[in-house]
């Protein structure tokens, strides 16, 4: 069984941690979900707060070798959040040392550049970003989902589908078909 850490905060992109999540488990996989404190974390639903989501452990507690992927999910708030925090910066560094798949989507990148981890790298995300990202020495594009490496990036909710086939895919799980 493949095991998905996920790290967020509060004001995370609701559908970028709750949609991956669910599809990543019905694919099998044990999905984690890690932040800065204990109980629950509450979601950003488009234009007002959304859904809490328990929380597993925090990154205090996280021993990246314990599992086989990360997922950083966006929002705006969420990973500006998560940035300044050294403990989730080192997590993020300690799966790209280790050769594991990192999945970002829409202003998660963020935190790849905040790693020193995107130079020379091609990744895509939320148009705001993108800037910052090229200023980190990415190559910027525009696409659903770009795989570089362990890297994948996507831009925005509607990238999900691609996003998480694209985990799955470099974690060697097969997706579940929905019924019709």
């Amino acid at each position: 069984m493949q095991r998905v850490l996920i790290i967020a905060t509060d004001g995370f992109e609701q559908s970028e941690l709750m949609e991956p999540k669910r599809l990543l488990e019905e694919a099998g996989a044990e999905v984690s979900v890690a932040s800065l404190k204990p109980g629950a974390i509450k979601g950003w639903d488009q234009k007002d707060w959304g859904e809490s989501v328990p929380v597993d452990l925090t990154v205090g507690e996280v021993q990246t070798g314990d599992y086989d992927a990360l997922l950083l999910p966006g929002g705006q708030m969420n990973p500006d959040i998560l940035r300044t925090e050294h403990k989730v910066i080192e997590i993020i560094r300690e799966f790209d040392a280790a050769g594991k798949p990192l999945a970002a989507i829409c202003h998660a990148p963020w935190l790849l550049a905040e790693a020193d981890l995107i130079e020379g790298r091609t990744v895509t995300g939320w148009p705001s970003i993108r800037t910052d990202l090229t200023n980190a020495g990415a190559a910027v594009v525009d696409e659903e989902v770009v795989v570089d490496g362990n890297f994948i990036t996507s831009r925005k909710p509607g990238d999900i589908p691609a996003f998480t086939e694209a985990l799955m895919a470099a974690l060697n799980m097969e997706r579940v078909e929905e019924p019709l």
